[in-house]
């Protein structure tokens, strides 16, 4: 493990020297609250470094398939986690009862923004609680769910400072903003750098050793508000850029260019140029949402973030292009959207994932059939969707979905898929992922964001 060097010599007391013992002996108890697509990755990577871990979440359908061995997230399979079981590293609970047998506590819940697009920091809030109900010395509680700069400092120390415990001397606090990618093939939680600010110097001493001890590199940052900020600036200087590519794409078919063509040719240069692609909108937890954070917050200081809103404005536009090209593609055809069969593939955010949150493709799915076509979707990786028109079934991919579509739009380029198979039956299409990059003198007709 390396880290970046502390700035500050560290005051050990009693509970940290106790805490840094437990820690090297890989003898501290863990409870990680939230076992999502950063929760349960995060217990299972510590339960397979020796410690023991409990994780917490309120879905109880969760938590018993949990304890039976079955995951539903793709970074970890379900002999992965059996195998944490049955060497007794691993639980799942319900209920925050025995969190005050964790020497560390992980909090791992959801942001979302409200309807308004404004930070939704309650699960924050309720994990706190529930951990300040049961906080006692020598813990150490490390926030990673992504928020706002000062959301730890000035939202939850507070909570765990009512008890009357000292931070820093007598429980440690820090934020340690989660990098989940998933479905990455080269970088998981192990080998991905993990930023660590800490309330006081001892506070990021505590969360340097416990994440160090099972991650390869901690970087250690002067506060929590540094390390939230960095959070933020990760997403939201990837939100920008698609914005920009999306723009491109937008700006190279008005001049009867390729996009992806371009963005392939400006990227041979070897410095100065960072590749991103265009597609239909968004998705995930992180990149829609995160950049909402930092502009809610610069708002409260009167200034307006321009960058991060226009590339708001041009991302959330994208799935009524996506409709516009749909559109066009039947209009070659003389064909109307209303009545029009259109058939989706891939409704997951990205590629071979079964994450559909904050999904473009369900936004292009309302926005076709809004405008009167029957539509059906196929992916690989999710079997339903639910939709405000009720519950939709993935559909096998055989050669009589493909040809009797009028239009297929494909919104996720899973691997699986044989795209030329796609592009040799289906009658037109609509590529918003340049899956068909590869597909020589097709028999479709292929329209390319």
């Amino acid at each position: 493990m390396t880290t970046q060097k502390r700035s500050a010599p560290v005051e050990r007391g009693p509970a940290l020297e106790t805490l840094l013992t437990k820690i090297r002996a890989r003898e501290a108890r863990v409870g990680v609250i939230g076992q999502g697509y950063v929760g349960l990755p995060l217990a299972v990577v510590m339960a397979e470094a020796g410690f023991p871990v409990v994780g917490y979440d309120v879905a109880v359908d969760k938590v018993e398939a949990l304890n039976q061995g079955r995951s539903y997230i793709g970074d970890i399979p379900d002999e992965r986690l059996k195998a944490q079981l049955d060497a007794g590293l691993y639980s799942a609970r319900a209920t925050f009862d025995d969190l005050a047998d964790a020497d560390v506590v992980s909090i791992c819940v959801p942001t979302p923004l409200s309807k308004t697009r404004d930070p939704d920091i309650s699960y924050i809030v309720a994990a706190s609680e529930n951990v300040a109900k049961r906080l006692r010395p020598g813990q150490l509680i490390v926030l990673e769910s992504t928020t706002y700069p000062g959301t730890t400092e000035e939202l939850v120390l507070p909570i765990f400072e009512a008890t009357g415990l000292t931070c820093g001397k007598d429980y440690f606090l820090c934020f340690s903003p989660e990098r989940v990618d998933p479905g990455n093939p080269r970088f998981d939680i192990r080998n991905t750098p993990r930023l660590m600010g800490g309330i006081t110097t001892a506070c990021i001493e505590a969360g340097a050793a416990m994440y160090g001890a099972f991650l390869e590199n901690v970087v250690e940052m002067s506060s929590t508000q540094a390390a939230e900020m960095a959070k933020l600036l990760e997403n939201t200087f990837r939100a920008v850029n698609i914005g920009l590519v999306n723009e491109v794409a937008l700006m190279c078919r008005k001049l009867g260019l390729e996009s992806w063509e371009v963005i392939d040719a400006a990227a041979t240069k070897p410095f100065g140029f960072m590749r991103f692609y265009p597609g239909p909108g968004l998705g995930g937890h992180c990149i829609p949402v995160d950049p909402h954070y930092l502009s809610w917050i610069l708002k409260t200081l009167n200034y307006t973030a321009r960058f991060v809103e226009l590339a708001s404005e041009v991302n959330t536009s994208m799935p009524d292009y996506v409709v516009e090209l749909v559109t066009d593609a039947l209009n070659q055809e003389r064909k109307a959207v209303n009545g029009s069969r259109v058939v989706v593939i891939g409704v997951a955010y990205k590629a071979n994932v079964s994450d559909v949150r904050e999904s473009p493709a369900l936004d292009v799915i309302e926005l076709i059939r809004g405008r009167g076509a029957e539509i059906v979707f196929h992916d690989p990786y999710v079997p339903s969707i639910r939709t405000p028109h009720g519950t939709m079934e993935s559909q096998p991919l055989t050669d009589e979905l493909l040809t009797s579509a009028d239009v297929v739009v494909i919104t996720a380029a899973h691997s699986s898929i044989d795209w030329r198979r796609v592009a040799a039956l289906a009658p037109a299409i609509v590529d918003t992922r340049n899956a068909t990059r590869a597909v020589e003198a097709p028999k479709a007709r292929i329209l390319k964001i």
